[in-house]
């Protein structure tokens, strides 16, 4: 073992072939920039850097700032936070007093003994959840991204969870949710008596010497190193969060860093929670945040994958089908529009690695990328180089109008032949847009404009109604930066879902929303009408 470790200290990991098979990646996926630190628990880190961070060519380095992703830094940041805050309750260093009913905290206990507006859809789940629980994402709450707005407070998102269906029953199965980290957040803000944000600088930051990790987009912008973000097209994207949104999300996914900066955070994590020499959280918060608590992936695709387990933002399984006991792999990937993030470590081998990119939707090769460099420190051999017509009841007209659901809000469905300036203003900036792309809308798409943090605007496709698909097209259609001309901002194929309208008596009473979540929900397995089997029912007005 000493051998080998030696060995990793004076010879490079990244070498020039490596290098060179990361280039032709980039050019290959259209990458604009890519920065990696790869961190032995022995000897030092490295660090290396292709292509640019700025439309003007600046070049990418390792201390360049980055916007961390969803489910990123930030909720791993996130469950250590709220482990440091029970470690003070639980040694006499709390600043605020626990409700009566409480003599302690622990990652058992529940919602409902620490926040007196917590209320999920489900009886049992509300009296029942526990912290662990919301931060494994085993609440039975799918995510329900567009329930929630940029102007939406902490609070705003904790009563709306009684609104909210769940997929499935508390814990039965893992289920992908953003909103319940914004409520962990909350917690911290709450019992440590300041912003969740202080506290993480306070506890994590500054302690780790992550001099350039931050949670503010204009503090970022100030240091002449934050990336600028772009689409997998290579047309730059506007920031996504402004200075008031970055800290209210900032408990899923506000942290922006710089690979310098998260190799201190995983090496902490190689070591088990010590650094320099001490305990930075105790033993206990490192095996309750990166051990399995979930089953997250219950079935591989392949011989390179295996059953993944889930513990509080780490994912935990084996490194490309090999003997877990052997080369084992923690990590877990992010993504905003305009950035990705990868951050895996082996704890059996005594290395991480981060990979982050400055374009979205580019996991894929940022994980061939990510394997290789691991494959190349563990001197492994590597490999990796239409449905029946539908006769209609009521004119396709007549699917236009306003809908509202007390989770979601409310919206307006705009047809071609829409006369309000609201539907004219909509209508208009797609068909900018489209123009500018060389395509045509169906005379049976349909538009809308609704303002939910990850979806600002739609088409919906309503040829084959009732049952629809509604696509989100994010654009921009004065451009942005130096290019002027219109665009899209994101993935087209990754944000589909299925609208099923519901006519009675000629007229169109609203409609479910369903495919949102990627799995079959129990609720659509036993349920017949589609107000009862939708993830989310909307009603005309």
């Amino acid at each position: 073992m000493g051998t080998e470790i030696l060995r990793r200290q004076v010879v490079p990991v990244i070498t020039p072939a490596l290098s060179a098979f990361i280039e032709e990646t980039l050019a290959a996926e259209n990458m604009t920039g890519l920065s990696v630190a790869v961190v032995p628990k022995h000897g030092p880190s490295e660090f290396h850097s292709w292509g640019y961070r700025t439309e003007d060519g600046d070049k990418i380095t390792p201390d360049v700032e980055y916007r961390y992703p969803f489910y990123s830094k930030s909720a791993r940041s996130c469950a250590t936070a709220l482990g440091l805050l029970i470690d003070d309750f639980a040694n006499g260093r709390n600043v605020t007093a626990l409700p009566p009913v409480l003599t302690e905290i622990t990652w058992h206990t529940r919602l409902k003994d620490l926040l007196p507006d917590w209320q999920l859809m489900d009886e049992w789940a509300t009296e029942r959840a526990n912290l662990h629980d919301i931060l494994s994402h085993v609440s039975g709450l799918p995510r329900h991204d567009l329930s929630y707005g940029p102007l939406d407070t902490p609070h705003d998102f904790l009563t709306r969870l009684r609104y909210l269906r769940p997929a499935f029953e508390l814990r039965e199965q893992w289920s992908y949710n953003n909103i319940m980290y914004v409520v962990g957040a909350h917690i911290i803000a709450t019992y440590a008596d300041k912003p969740y944000t202080s506290f993480v600088e306070e506890r994590i930051f500054s302690p780790l010497g992550m001099s350039s990790s931050t949670f503010s987009p204009e503090k970022a912008e100030s240091s002449g190193k934050f990336s600028q973000g772009w689409t997998k097209d290579g047309r730059r994207l506007p920031q996504w969060f402004s200075e008031d949104t970055a800290f209210l999300f900032a408990g899923p996914g506000g942290v922006i860093s710089s690979a310098v900066d998260m190799s201190k955070w995983i090496l902490m994590w190689i070591n088990e929670g010590v650094h320099h020499n001490k305990a930075f959280i105790p033993l206990s918060v490192y095996q309750n945040v990166s051990y399995s608590y979930a089953i997250d992936t219950d079935h591989p695709i392949d011989s390179e994958y295996s059953i993944a387990g889930y513990g509080m933002g780490w994912s935990r399984s084996s490194y490309r089908g090999h003997d877990p006991m052997v080369h084992q792999v923690v990590q877990h990937s992010g993504g905003l529009p305009g950035f990705n993030t990868l951050v895996s470590f082996l704890p059996s081998d005594e290395i991480g690695v981060t990979v982050f990119v400055n374009g979205y939707d580019q996991i894929k090769p940022m994980a061939t990328i990510l394997n290789r460099i691991f494959d190349a420190a563990l001197h492994l051999d590597s490999s990796l180089t239409l449905s029946s017509a539908w006769s209609p009841t009521v004119s396709l007209t007549d699917f236009a109008g306003t809908y509202t659901n007390a989770g979601y809000g409310t919206f307006t469905l705009c047809a071609p032949s829409s006369a309000s300036s609201y539907c004219a203003k909509v209508q208009s900036d797609f068909t900018t847009v489209d123009d500018a792309r060389g395509v045509s809308a169906p005379l049976s798409s349909y538009w809308q404009e609704w303002p939910r943090k990850w979806h600002r605007t739609s088409a919906c496709d309503t040829s084959k109604a009732p049952s629809s698909t509604s696509t989100s097209r994010p654009y921009s259609p004065h451009g942005y930066g130096k290019d002027v001309t219109p665009f899209e901002t994101g993935d087209i194929e990754r944000a589909e879902a299925t609208v099923e309208f519901v006519i009675e008596d000629g007229q169109v009473v609203g409609f479910g929303l369903s495919g949102m979540h990627g799995w079959l929900w129990e609720r659509a397995r036993i349920s017949h009408s589609v107000q009862d089997r939708a993830e989310a029912w909307f009603d005309r007005v």
